[in-house]
């Protein structure tokens, strides 16, 4: 790729209420070329659609792209398409004047009435009626008879279209509002796109664009059409079947860093055996000619993996800090200088930030978290024994990690456990649940008094069973 400064990419979404992963991935892949370059990145918001413009859906598109970390900053925009209508309307009046669009009053039932196929395309019966603009009448654009259209792609080589089998495609509705097709077209060239770089569901309209961009006197930009992104039986994201929503994933407690590194690697990889890389070595070495053609597994799974890897990575007053937004909304009050304690211990454990709470509620509760499953679990054989040893060892010991430790394992070596299963029933009384922190570190920041308070409390519960 040139590294003109000229170089100018878009990233055009539409209003729809949430933000996708795959159009999150096509906006990181326009910003990487785009800083790469010394080009600029525009943002433009496709808001001609009256049912989808909606201030707030295009304020969480601003969002989301902040998040990601396409702050103002880094963008030329937003600009709005509905703001282009008179440029739109210009480019309708020029395509007609030069005898490059007509007028048209077929429905479709028409159409397959007169082919007697209702998969074929539009037949091109209004080229020569002459008709005037009118009720119920569209404008079509009249593609040409032989010939081929070529578009060159920087990861499809040159795909080739034959002319022929172009129908004459509307370009604007018999309302005067011009299609997707056309005011793309315009858009880009006002705003002088050099490069689009867009899902490859779209690579059918290029020849259609193209034609429109020739025919408007101006050079066609380059083009990219990316991989579709799929789910694990390789259908495409939907979001009415898949979690889509970028939103819903920094709600869970994805970090922003985590994200864009692995939607980068949805159809591209770094080099080496590596996939969690800085981003400074994705703006170094990634190339749109790079990217592969075949369609992207989005694995929430690896996703996870890769936002555990980034969270332990945090320094830990970053992972203190961004924890607590989470920790705002838990229906209980929690400490921050108790919760410091915890953290080091917390961000081993947990790949999203919003299971830091269920992961530290019984430090903050008056009473351990109820769980049915752990207290059955660890509550059977010498759980009684082993809780009112530890009880009693526990009266004088000197409250540090260490110590707690060393002296539930004399106490399991009397029953011949090993400690795995000596601190069970101790873990699930303190904590209520069988897996969680470590757990004499858990007992050193909890404090004697409510450890030996809850020990008691589990006895007595076992007492009461019998």
């Amino acid at each position: 790729m040139s590294s003109s400064s000229s170089i100018r990419v878009r990233f055009a979404p539409s209003p729809t209420g949430m933000f996708h992963v795959g159009g999150a991935r096509s906006a990181l892949f326009n910003w990487v070329m785009a800083v790469q370059s010394g080009g600029t990145l525009v943002l433009r918001i496709e808001d001609t659609d009256a049912s989808r413009n909606s201030p707030e859906w295009t304020e969480g598109i601003i969002r989301a792209l902040a998040w990601l970390g396409i702050d103002g900053e880094q963008y030329e925009g937003p600009y709005f398409q509905s703001a282009n209508a008179d440029r739109h309307a210009e480019a309708v009046r020029t395509l007609k004047d030069a005898g490059r669009a007509y007028y048209c009053d077929c429905t479709r039932e028409a159409v397959i009435a007169r082919t007697g196929d209702q998969h074929k395309g539009y037949d091109g019966f209004c080229r020569d009626r002459g008709l005037e603009p009118g009720p119920g009448r569209a404008l079509r654009f009249r593609t040409p008879d032989d010939g081929q259209t070529t578009v060159v792609d920087l990861l499809r080589g040159k795909p080739v279209f034959e002319n022929a089998v172009l129908e004459d495609f509307v370009i604007a509705r018999a309302d005067g509002s011009v299609t997707f097709l056309l005011a793309n077209v315009v858009d880009d060239m006002t705003q002088g796109i050099t490069h689009v770089v867009r899902a490859e569901e779209h690579l059918s309209n290029a020849p259609k664009q193209q034609l429109l961009w020739e025919a408007l006197g101006a050079e066609p930009p380059v083009w990219a059409h990316v991989p579709v992104v799929v789910n694990e039986k390789r259908q495409k994201l939907s979001k009415r079947r898949d979690k889509v929503a970028l939103e819903d994933y920094q709600a869970e407690g994805y970090l922003a860093e985590a994200m864009r590194n692995y939607l980068m690697l949805l159809g591209w990889a770094p080099s080496g055996d590596r996939e969690i890389v800085p981003w400074d070595v994705v703006v170094e070495e990634f190339r749109i000619e790079d990217v592969n053609t075949s369609p992207a597994f989005f694995d929430e799974k690896k996703l996870r993996a890769f936002n555990g890897e980034y969270i332990r990575a945090l320094p830990v007053e970053k992972f203190i800090a961004e924890c607590l937004p989470f920790l705002e909304r838990a229906p209980f009050d929690v400490d921050v200088a108790v919760f410091a304690e915890l953290a080091p211990l917390a961000q081993t454990r947990v790949a999203l930030l919003s299971e830091i709470v269920p992961m530290i509620d019984f430090v903050f509760l008056d009473e351990p978290p109820s769980d049915e499953q752990s207290w059955n679990k660890a509550m059977k054989g010498p759980a009684a024994e082993i809780l009112a040893a530890a009880e009693a060892a526990y009266l004088d010991a000197p409250w540090h990690a260490d110590e707690l430790k060393e002296r539930l394992e004399r106490i399991g070596a009397e029953h011949g456990l090993k400690l795995g299963k000596t601190q069970a029933p101790v873990r699930v009384a303190v904590t209520g649940r069988t897996v969680g922190l470590p757990l004499f570190e858990s007992l050193e920041i909890l404090g004697r008094d409510r450890t030996l308070a809850r020990i008691a409390t589990a006895r007595a519960r076992l007492a009461q069973r019998g």
